[in-house]
């Protein structure tokens, strides 16, 4: 991928999620998640996303909101408190990394009468005059053995990158990437107080 990435302000988030997967049924199975059904996960998530965000808040999610029949686990999101943009996840059904232009035309629509708003694939901009980067996938690392949609990620020249995509359990930052999934934070999104502190640890 060209390293030049449009540009995002990161000054405006309050909260920072991804990976939510609303209405996939093997999920819990897959990513070892404490409910008993796809109908159980989303009343969980919806209830822990609005105990979190306020109406007036900003939410960035990095990617793979909902599976499922996308017609009735997308429109669920706008239950959704806050002002809610999206950076898509391979799962995400306007994702170019896996959709054709045809089908991101098609769905785009959908995903905006939930109140999304759809961004590029990888964004960089600033939080508080620090370089960031922001994208579904991590510089490298995956759920399998080996690194999938490697065109898709951003190019690794040590800026400070959040990411999602991994299910990784693990709180947060490994190096300069930090994982902001649900399956490492209590399935809800997380403020970016957490992310103002790990960029300050890293620039000292």
């Amino acid at each position: 991928m060209a390293y030049e990435c449009p540009t995002f302000d990161f000054d405006q988030v309050d909260y920072v999620t991804s990976d939510t997967h609303f209405s996939h049924a093997r999920i819990s199975e897959l990513a070892d998640r404490p409910f008993a059904s796809a109908t159980e996960m989303d009343a969980e998530l919806v209830r822990r996303w609005n105990d979190t965000v306020g109406d007036r808040d900003v939410v960035l999610h990095l990617g793979d909101v909902a599976l499922g029949p996308i017609g009735d686990s997308i429109p669920l999101t706008a239950a959704l408190n806050g002002r809610k943009f999206l950076v898509p996840g391979n799962h995400d059904r306007v994702s170019p990394a896996t959709q054709s232009r045809a089908a991101i035309e098609r769905f785009t629509p959908l995903y905006e009468q939930a109140g999304w708003t759809l961004l590029p694939e990888v964004i960089e901009g600033t939080r508080h005059g620090t370089r960031v980067l922001a994208s579904h996938y991590p510089y490298a690392g995956d759920t399998q053995d080996s690194d999938r949609h490697t065109s898709h990620r951003p190019v690794d020249r040590g800026i400070p990158l959040l990411h999602g995509h991994t299910h990784d359990r693990t709180n947060g930052p490994v190096g300069h990437q930090y994982h902001v999934g649900v399956d490492a934070f209590d399935y809800a999104p997380i403020p970016f107080s957490l992310i103002d502190a790990w960029l300050q640890d890293l620039g000292r």
